[in-house]
């Protein structure tokens, strides 16, 4: 999948992609053809396949995870190559590679707004055929934060076989009325955005101005009072602009240069999907059959996915351990205070047992 160069810049050389012939039945019947998977991987799976760990991204993330994530993968890091086989992979829906909206179209052109609505649970199934063309049979942990957090309740409860454990961060069992309308505030930025055009826009002509207002409204939601007023109170940028409105901006105009707005349209209906109870029965009971252990970590600020979500996760879910990360920085405390996140996930794994290494040689 050719990427717009301003894309296709941020993304690693160290990418592959993973093509899957034939089509790809999505939850709304309609269907991918011939999807491809862009992913990363660290470290070698050990004799045993005991060693595989998934990592899933969130919202704007990519299968980059030693960027995004850097301080939770790495030598003696909570992810360990010399000791892990990790795997992250761009979702179903993304731009960084993975079939979605940039796909090609019939007439030459990029699918953009045509490309069809995925679930969470699309996104899962898709890993799936991708772990079993990597020869993944089972994955030691499934963990990742927002989103990303999503696809892991998902793991465990579509392939309950295929997870040893999972480690959930800042997430919800569904998405709430108030994660759903910040999600659609978000979109109508992006639809009135004149150069919206239905999502059928060029590549050097994208709504910019609706996806920095989009990106606008996400961070604010990403942080908190705490550290929006310790971070800027009411200092100004120039006497006509305050700090934060600068800042805010900046976050804005710099996602536009990185990000595809009918990817993060497509992106943020699929998370307005999650629910683990659909489809399966009373959500209470669905999450009493997810028997893996589990480290469900809340982040103490968190606006976005409260706190109080977290722990009804960990009360349900009959083998869980509850985690806090007390931190100012609101739902992106899980990017910025990785220490005692780290510290939480290896304190998690070392309960479990570390699988052997891969020897040397």
């Amino acid at each position: 999948m050719k990427l717009p160069p301003a894309i296709a810049r941020w993304l690693s050389p160290e990418t592959r992609y993973q093509a899957l012939p034939g089509p790809f039945r999505l939850e709304s019947g309609e269907s991918v053809d011939d999807p491809v998977v862009a992913y990363r991987t660290w470290g070698r799976l050990n004799r045993e396949g005991t060693n595989a760990v998934l990592v899933c991204h969130a919202l704007t993330g990519s299968a980059d995870a030693d960027d995004w994530w850097a301080g939770m993968l790495g030598p003696g890091r909570a992810l360990d190559p010399e000791r892990d086989f990790i795997v992250c992979s761009n979702v179903l829906g993304g731009c960084y590679g993975t079939s979605g909206p940039l796909s090609p179209a019939p007439d030459g052109g990029r699918q953009g707004g045509d490309f069809p609505r995925v679930t969470v649970r699309d996104m899962v199934h898709l890993q799936r055929r991708l772990l079993d063309a990597l020869g993944v049979g089972r994955l030691a942990l499934v963990i990742g934060p927002s989103l990303g957090g999503m696809q892991v309740l998902e793991w465990a409860a579509c392939y309950p076989e295929r997870v040893g454990a999972i480690a959930p961060i800042g997430i919800s069992a569904r998405h709430s009325a108030w994660c759903i309308g910040i999600s659609e505030a978000q979109r109508q930025a992006i639809w009135r955005d004149p150069l919206w055009r239905d999502g059928r826009y060029p590549d050097d002509a994208p709504p910019r101005q609706g996806m920095s207002v989009a990106r606008m409204i996400a961070m604010v939601s990403y942080r908190s009072w705490e550290n929006f007023e310790s971070r800027f109170g009411r200092e100004q940028a120039n006497p006509e602009l305050f700090q934060v409105e600068s800042y805010l901006r900046y976050q804005g105009d710099k996602l536009v240069d990185r990000f595809d707005a009918a990817a993060y349209v497509r992106l943020t209906q699929a998370m307005d999907s999650h629910d683990l109870g659909r489809g399966r029965g009373e959500l209470e009971a669905v999450l009493s059959a997810i028997r893996q252990p589990s480290l469900v970590v809340s982040v103490s600020s968190d606006v976005l996915y409260p706190p109080r979500e977290q722990r009804y996760l960990a009360e349900h879910l009959p083998n869980a351990r509850y985690e806090e990360l007390n931190t100012p920085h609101g739902h992106d405390g899980f990017l910025i205070d990785l220490d005692e996140l780290g510290e939480m996930v290896r304190a998690f794994r070392r309960r479990l047992g570390a699988p052997r290494a891969v020897a040397a040689g």
